[in-house]
């Protein structure tokens, strides 16, 4: 009688501890997530769009999950429902219902595909705001650099013996959306390494101190990175001041029309290398008078100007000389007219792009701050962003602002409960929460 009795209780005892279900997960990562969500402010974001039928799902409680799919570093829903499935009180704190089945996948894909990007674009500039508040973005010294986000299509794979498979008019066929990108392996200037790949590029302006994004553009591919400079710039300082600003960029964003916009609009400097663009550098004199191909200094022919550049014009110093004789016989000595010789242009460095003494010390030391913005693009990948599952141009946009705003979210719980910890690092944040 006895042994049925204890037989009894030890049920009894086993049924209780699966219905608790803080038994399934660990401490630190619920304490993480608690504190996640008591400091990320959803009043502003719909929770549910009126329309006829059934009620449906919040937006705020999906939008938690994606947060949660994003600090969990999953590219793929059916890794977040597992999770969710296995780790209930997290489910809990994304506010669903855990007495009820959780959504199916085609809620959170449907979810994923027509929210309206503006909605999370406003989230993000509240948390960095927040942020902001707290002293942990700064915009005195800020870096703009763009990473890849690659197609779910087997024509990125490299293992793939596809004829054609990046040739413009091979379009994939799970995404009209998709457009060819080149992104350079090297920055330097005399290495040409290279590799296609279809897909997204996503474009984040971070804080060069702290290396925390504060603003970000989702775009095909085939963008270049100089034209999304005036939407970000002007994009952040609608709700964030960046006036007087140092605007840190490497050579891809080497464009006047750049240059003149930091300075003009925002009162600010511009700190990018200068992008040779296949020009050659000629022997000059210590006094800046170019050498010529038979080794005699040029002389000076008049300025022009065109293009909105002025240059100067160097002639060979037997121009209109009828004894003397060119050495190395330029094609241009004989050629039976009054000025012979050949000539040479050097541009006058009388722009702001030009001016720049970027062989300084403070060019070198300010310039070294970039690598944050690279710094930050591998914290952004290693949430699951490499390479997307997802097959449209509003889908990438909505789950790179969701990426961005979990790390941003994600350093401001840090912060405010002060952790220590170092904010940066995803992992130990939420292993000492």
């Amino acid at each position: 009688m006895e042994k049925e009795i204890r037989r009894e209780l030890a049920v009894i005892y086993r049924q209780e501890i699966i219905q608790d279900i803080t038994f399934f997960t660990s401490a630190p990562k619920a304490n993480f997530y608690d504190k996640l969500f008591l400091n990320l402010d959803l009043s502003d974001f719909p929770d549910r769009i009126a329309k006829k039928g059934r009620r449906g799902y919040s937006k705020c409680t999906l939008l938690c999950a994606f947060i949660v799919m994003k600090c969990e570093c999953f590219s793929c829903i059916t890794d977040l429902l597992d999770y969710l499935n296995n780790n209930l009180l997290i489910a809990h704190y994304c506010d669903f219902n855990i007495m009820k089945p959780l959504p199916s996948y085609w809620t959170f894909d449907r979810f994923i595909r027509e929210l309206d990007n503006e909605y999370l674009k406003k989230l993000m500039q509240k948390v960095v705001l927040q942020a902001a508040e707290i002293g942990i973005i700064d915009t005195s010294f800020i870096a703009l650099d763009s990473t890849p986000v690659l197609a779910n299509t087997c024509q990125n794979n490299p293992k793939s013996f596809a004829k054609n498979k990046f040739s413009k008019d091979n379009q994939p066929k799970s995404d009209n959306d998709y457009r060819l990108g080149i992104h350079t392996a090297s920055n330097q200037h005399n290495e040409r390494k290279f590799e296609y790949y279809w897909c997204y590029k996503n474009h984040v302006l971070v804080d060069g101190i702290t290396g925390l994004p504060i603003s970000e553009i989702t775009t095909t591919a085939d963008t270049a990175d100089s034209t999304v400079v005036e939407d970000i710039l002007s994009q952040t300082n609608d709700f964030l001041s960046i006036d007087e600003c140092t605007f840190i960029a490497d050579k891809g964003y080497d464009v006047k029309a750049v240059y003149n916009l930091v300075k003009d609009v925002y009162h600010g400097e511009c700190v990018i290398p200068l992008n040779k663009r296949n020009t050659k550098n000629p022997k000059k004199l210590s006094s800046g008078h170019p050498i010529c191909e038979a080794g005699l200094a040029m002389h000076k022919d008049g300025k022009f100007s065109d293009n909105n550049r002025t240059r100067q014009k160097y002639c060979c110093p037997f121009k209109r000389s009828k004894n003397g004789s060119c050495s190395c016989n330029h094609k241009n000595w004989n050629n039976g007219k009054k000025t012979r010789g050949c000539t040479k242009y050097v541009t006058l460095p009388d722009d702001y792009r030009l001016s720049i003494d970027r062989d300084c010390i403070s060019f070198k030391k300010i310039y070294s701050m970039r690598t944050e913005a690279e710094r930050y693009n591998a914290r952004f990948k290693s949430t699951g962003q490499e390479r997307l599952w997802i097959h449209s141009l509003n889908a990438a946009k909505n789950m790179n602002s969701i990426a961005h705003i979990a790390l941003l979210i994600t350093t401001v719980a840090a912060v405010v409960t002060k952790s220590q910890c170092s904010y940066r690092s995803l992992k130990s944040v939420k292993h000492i929460a």
